[in-house]
């Protein structure tokens, strides 16, 4: 089920009356919670509801077994080694199965033998990458004292399950998230109304700036060979602006259902285009993925610990693992480690961490040197963009091959982006004066003025009304 569906529109105000009308029970909440959620995910194929099911069952017996073996650290360790390789190899076979299959036959090929064996086409489960890192935090941190297992079945189904983060994030740490439904939990209008707010934001970067955006970018990518240098450019800049409008803005969406149902989610965006340099936009992008490589992968094998050998290492393996875990194609893992290569300069000088706080604060206007450094980064993100974009490598380097062509200069052909454009600089507008909230609306205690409030609300529902570009899936859902 999309969130920018007409089936949406009625099932959420449903499950909401239903699920407060349960207050009284936080059992029968969850479980409300678990039922909610399995038709929203299976309203895709029912089949995945298995998947998500047999995932959901190994890892909750998982941190039962490691509570009855509590003392036995060998044992423990078996049994989350085992867990994790099954959730691995799912994972695996649902998502890489055909990409490594088909590489490794073109290998024998090129050495001139003809494989014989069956190629499959596996389905791939909406959402699969998200719920199986969710599971595996799990059992990480329960091996690791982080958290005690639960003994609640309904109570795990509906962390590893709730439907607002359950197909593109955020990823939730069960340290957050299972906490949260552990305990009861009763309304809060004014947290109800600061989600309504960040979904209303949500649905105008998904459907007004990122769908608008997606049928001009469609097209530019699908005549590439025939478009200038300056229209190439066009297509990119649309495309950086697609994925960030399409994916924050279902993270926005979310976490203000999220905050509707009294459940806290992590922030998963902080404004990352106003990122003065890459190490910033990878603190600012994608926040639940990267911390949970960063906690998961990279600390566990030394961090910047040690020698900068191993340093460059283990900063390859994140930034590839987060390229390989967007898709089975290597534009991703090219784009993984393009990125990695513009990180390790500023890791290994010690500046990956040199802009902590918000750009111009206290200001409204940045200064030059703002300016630029932020010109500079969004260039180099946008550059990584049209590889991710791209159907393979090949059209990956001919596309920016004619796009710093001598016809970069000439005048590109922006006929029908001018809805598109005027998202943009409204999303530019508004995110550049929130840049130090927690989210782009949230106003309730800049503007006072009850009536200015929801003159800016209906304003918001005017333009997607009126401006919403054709229903597009969230990128993100492949992932």
């Amino acid at each position: 089920m999309l969130f920018n569906s007409i089936e949406f529109l009625f099932f959420l105000p449903l499950v909401f009356c239903c699920y407060w009308m349960l207050s009284g029970s936080r059992q029968w909440q969850n479980l409300f919670v678990v039922a909610a959620s399995y038709l929203f995910y299976g309203w895709w194929d029912l089949r995945f509801l298995l998947l998500i099911a047999f995932t959901s069952f190994c890892s909750y017996w998982s941190g039962i077994l490691l509570q009855k073996n509590d003392g036995n650290r060998r044992v423990q360790k078996w049994i989350s080694a085992g867990n994790i390789s099954l959730n691995l190899f799912i994972l695996g076979l649902f998502k890489y199965f055909n990409f490594f299959s088909e590489n490794l036959a073109a290998l024998f090929r090129s050495l001139g033998y003809e494989p014989d064996w069956v190629m499959l086409d596996v389905l791939l489960p909406v959402g699969i990458s998200f719920y199986t890192f969710q599971a595996l935090s799990y059992t990480i941190d329960v091996y690791q004292k982080r958290i005690s297992p639960t003994c609640d079945i309904v109570t795990f189904f509906a962390y590893i399950s709730f439907f607002p983060q359950l197909v593109a994030g955020p990823i939730e740490r069960a340290t957050n998230l299972l906490p949260q439904f552990a305990k009861s939990r009763s309304f809060d209008y004014g947290k109800a109304m600061d989600g309504m707010r960040q979904i209303l934001w949500g649905f105008f970067k998904k459907v007004v700036v990122a769908d608008n955006c997606a049928v001009a970018v469609t097209v530019i990518f699908n005549h590439y060979t025939h478009e200038s240098g300056s229209t190439l450019l066009l297509g990119a800049v649309l495309f950086t602006f697609q994925i960030y409008g399409d994916f924050s803005g279902y993270s926005d969406i979310a976490i203000g259902t999220a905050r509707l149902f009294g459940i806290d989610l992590m922030k998963n965006f902080h404004f990352p285009y106003f990122s003065r340099d890459i190490a910033e936009f990878w603190r600012r992008w994608h926040i639940s993925l990267n911390t949970w490589f960063r906690d998961y992968v990279y600390i566990p094998l030394g961090g910047s610990r040690g020698k900068k050998g191993m340093v460059f290492r283990n900063t390859m393996v994140i930034f590839l693992l987060s390229g390989l875990w967007h898709g089975a194609n290597w534009t991703f893992i090219v784009w993984g480690a393009y990125h990695a290569f513009l990180f390790l300069p500023l890791l290994l000088l010690g500046k990956n961490r040199k802009y902590q706080d918000t750009v111009a604060r206290g200001r409204f206007w940045p200064n030059g040197k703002e300016v630029l450094q932020m010109g500079v980064t969004f260039g180099l993100v946008m550059t990584g963009w049209v590889i991710f974009r791209a159907e393979n490598m090949t059209q990956a380097i001919a596309y920016l091959r004619r796009m710093f062509s001598a016809s970069l200069f000439s005048w590109p052909h922006w006929e029908g982006c001018g809805i598109a454009a005027g998202g943009i600089l409204i999303l530019l507008l508004v995110e550049w004066i929130q840049r130090d909230k927690e989210h782009a609306l949230a106003i309730d205690r800049q503007i006072r003025s009850q009536g200015v409030r929801w003159s800016i609300y209906y304003v918001l529902v005017l333009l997607i009304l009126m401006f919403g570009g054709e229903s597009v899936d969230f990128i993100y859902f492949q992932f």
